[in-house]
């Protein structure tokens, strides 16, 4: 079979409305090119610490990126078979060739799917292809690939100043000591990378290694945690270092979005019941609601924003995670009700100048009914934009309708891109371009909007507004 050309139809994403378009055109001009803010994802610090050459291209484009692999996986691939570490060092595929055969062969598995737009514009883009994907295109592409990161324009930090990012913030466990941070920090290069500080690990208590990451917590601290008050001042300790290193948020992921807090007492018999082994799922809950709500406190104290993702039932398949851990795509949307479990959080937070959340959801459901009125009068809470799962064209397009009435732009955060794959950073945020200036364009064709306060907003989206929403604050 002949190969199929790899073309971008530089109006991809825009309205198909002639008059609609034109205007979208004009809008999104304005925004291609301006730079990129990137507050929330998962790409390593070391990757830019150490700026040495990306390994493989399935490295690079397959075997991080969860995206990629849940879909070959939903088709029969095993994660073996692509490359996937496992927990237990057992044996996987190393053979790069081999990984992307496998994914090019699957390649119209993602037709439809916002994968398909990040891939096409990295391949196309970044690495100069102009076929599509197939088992018979795999290797030509895989040597034009290969043969592009072998270049020094090609390594991790001039990529960075090619996608021109502003900023790029990783996510990072409350113990670790940031040496790749650091190693960034005293540099010569100006690229700007920070930490974020995400404690999930250390507040849900049936975690299977909850009190193994409690005691390095300490260690490295150097605070005592065999009571509540040195679990919390360990805490406190480490949002200190993660400051003194550029961080500006922290981020959170709870199955609910129960910000209840506990009286001190029993805050503090949970917390020795899980140290001792013998507390329940009941009681493991309500101290994970505590301690979003002391997570906030903490934030409302020393000025990190504070980023909340509930509604997600993680690592949905048992002996998935048991052989090779988190965010191996088997995290399923749950039903959330943020109206009850972020009362009591923004009760006491709300209006405090201290403090600020950006809350992010993959339940649809919330938008008009909860998510927009709270963050339409709350002013410490802005609505983090669609991301995972709903991180599309379409659900992008119906956040804008479902919030902008009620909210408006300017209590939104900004893009996330959530990406573990570095090079798709360039492509996400332009989906979301495309997006914006699509629903901009058509308020100015239904006369709510002129073209140039059209342009300002989607310049605002785009750079203004998340920088505002991040700019660090005082405690």
């Amino acid at each position: 079979m002949a190969a199929r050309p790899l073309v971008l139809d530089d109006d991809r994403i825009l309205p198909t409305d002639p008059g609609v378009r034109a205007i979208a055109r004009e809008i999104f001009a304005a925004v291609r090119d301006l730079p990129l803010i990137s507050m929330h994802g998962h790409v390593e610090a070391s990757v830019l610490a150490d700026d040495e050459p990306f390994g493989d291209p399935a490295q690079l484009l397959v075997v991080p990126d969860h995206y990629v692999t849940r879909m070959l996986v939903s088709q029969g691939v095993r994660l073996e078979e692509l490359g996937v570490p496992r927990r237990d060092g057992g044996p996987v595929e190393t053979d790069g060739r081999a990984i992307w055969r496998r994914f090019c062969a699957g390649w119209h598995l993602f037709r439809g799917t916002p994968s398909r737009f990040w891939l096409e514009q990295e391949l196309h883009d970044v690495f100069g292809v102009n076929v599509q994907p197939s088992a018979e295109t795999a290797d030509a592409i895989y040597d034009q690939i290969a043969s592009c990161i072998a270049r020094p324009e090609f390594r991790p930090r001039a990529l960075f100043d090619r996608f021109k990012l502003e900023i790029l913030a990783t996510t990072d466990a409350p113990a670790s000591r940031l040496d790749a941070h650091a190693t960034i920090a005293e540099s010569d290069w100006d690229g700007r990378v920070v930490p974020t500080f995400r404690p999930d690990a250390l507040v849900h208590l049936h975690r299977p290694t909850w009190k193994q990451d409690v005691e390095e917590l300490g260690e490295v601290a150097g605070t005592a945690v065999g009571t509540y008050a040195g679990y919390l001042a360990a805490l406190q300790q480490r949002r200190e270092h993660f400051k003194r290193l550029g961080a500006l948020a922290t981020d959170h992921g709870h199955t609910t979005a129960d910000t209840t807090p506990l009286d001190r007492a029993d805050a503090e018999r949970i917390y020795a019941a899980a140290l001792a082994g013998s507390v329940d799922q009941a009681a493991a809950d309500a101290f994970a609601a505590h301690m979003l709500f002391e997570m906030a406190r903490m934030s409302r104290d020393d000025g990190l924003v504070m980023q909340i993702h509930p509604g997600v039932l993680r690592n949905h398949h048992p002996d998935v995670h048991d052989r090779f851990g988190l965010d191996k795509g088997f995290d399923i949307p749950l039903p959330v009700d943020f109206a009850r479990g972020l009362r009591p959080v923004l009760a006491a937070f709300g209006t405090d100048p201290g403090f600020r959340c950006v809350v992010f959801t993959i339940d649809e459901t919330t938008y008009s009914r909860e998510l927009a009125p709270l963050a339409g009068v709350y002013p410490s809470m802005r609505l983090g934009v669609p991301w995972w799962f709903l991180d599309s064209p379409h659900a992008m397009r119906r956040f804008r309708e479902a919030v902008t009435e009620t909210a408006g732009f300017y209590n939104t955060a900004g893009f996330v891109d959530d990406t573990r794959a570095f090079a798709s950073i360039p492509a996400r945020h332009d989906l979301a371009r495309r997006v914006d200036s699509g629903y901009l364009a058509q308020l100015v064709a239904n006369g709510q909007l002129s073209v140039d306060e059209a342009i300002e907003t989607a310049v605002d989206l785009s750079t203004t507004i998340p920088r505002e929403a991040y700019a660090p604050r005082e405690a």
